[in-house]
């Protein structure tokens, strides 16, 4: 596939902050080669069109389907599986926080329910803060939560009208 600069400036750039967020940057670049394919791509396309090795297109594929960003399809003449994401940057704005919720947040809402508790049964208070800070950081995690599971719930026009009115609603809380 032959990218236009504009094209080859975007994939790049988004492998770099898929970096900095902790994905894979070849994870990253896959997923937005396949953002602006207008069809299907074959992992063979994605590697010779990114230059990298077809194993890590697969690895990526993998990661990229275990997070429900990319699924494959089959086109017809084709034995080969070729892979696609959603257009729609609201339905991976949902995809990305159902999924970050379930690795990341659930996990820490646990470990943080059970410092709390221990932290109030326990009679030593050699950090006299430490229950105070433990129910904040506990209080705040689970309204992220709340907000999360909301904004998962929503319908992706629905939630880029509740994105638009974030202004308005900051400024009534000033």
């Amino acid at each position: 596939m032959n990218l236009p600069a504009t094209a080859k400036k975007f994939i790049v750039h988004w492998g770099e902050m898929g970096a900095r967020w902790g994905i894979n940057r070849s994870v990253a670049q896959i997923h937005a080669l396949l953002y602006l394919s207008p069809q299907p791509l074959p992992a063979d396309e994605i590697a010779e069109t990114l230059a990298i090795a077809r194993s890590n297109v697969s690895v990526g594929l993998k990661e990229l389907q275990g997070w429900g960003l990319v699924r494959a399809t089959q086109t017809l003449g084709d034995r080969r599986d070729h892979f696609e994401t959603s257009a729609d940057v609201w339905d991976l704005f949902r995809v990305i926080i159902r999924e970050r919720k379930r690795r990341e947040l659930d996990p820490t809402l646990t470990v943080l329910r059970e410092c709390v508790a221990e932290a109030k049964a326990s009679e030593s208070k050699q950090l006299p803060h430490l229950d105070e800070r433990l129910e904040a950081m506990l209080e705040f995690m689970e309204l992220a939560d709340a907000w999360g599971e909301r904004a998962t719930r929503l319908a992706p026009k629905n939630l880029r009208r509740l994105a638009k009115l974030g202004d308005s609603i900051f400024k009534l809380a000033e």
